[in-house]
């Protein structure tokens, strides 16, 4: 595990999953289908671990301030910060083992383990996947 520290807030939009896990691929699906074509942006899976489960939201880094009304998406913002981090190379044939990567990392001693805790999953590209949590 490494470290990495994002040095600004990232303002995204998206959905909320209601039906998590099943239902994941099918928000990013039809996310995706309504941004431009060949459209260069970051995606982002957002949970908060709370002590009534697991609240998934599928989102996209927004291109322009207001970009989020456009579509009539709810708005995120995942703040600047240390976060904890484990790349995933070639995610797309690995997303069964994800929840798993995060599990492993909230047994590190850097993690806040007061409830809600926020994983974050940002999608840089069709191969790369970086798992992020926030630590202090």
């Amino acid at each position: 595990m490494e470290t990495y520290n994002l040095s600004h807030d990232i303002k995204a939009f998206g959905v909320q999953v209601k039906t998590f896990p099943m239902g994941v691929g099918e928000a990013f699906h039809d996310l995706i289908q309504k941004l431009p074509n060949g459209d260069k942006r970051s995606y982002y899976g957002i949970s908060v671990c709370t002590d009534k489960g697991i609240i998934y939201s599928a989102a996209a880094e927004e291109a322009y301030p207001g970009e989020a009304g456009k579509y009539d998406y709810e708005k995120y913002e995942i703040q600047k910060g240390e976060y904890l981090t484990e790349e995933i190379k070639g995610w797309q044939q690995k997303t069964d083992c994800i929840k798993d990567v995060f599990a492993e990392m909230m047994k590190d001693k850097r993690v806040n383990s007061l409830l809600p805790c926020v994983c974050v999953e940002w999608y840089k590209n069709t191969e790369d996947m970086l798992c992020m949590i926030k630590i202090n």
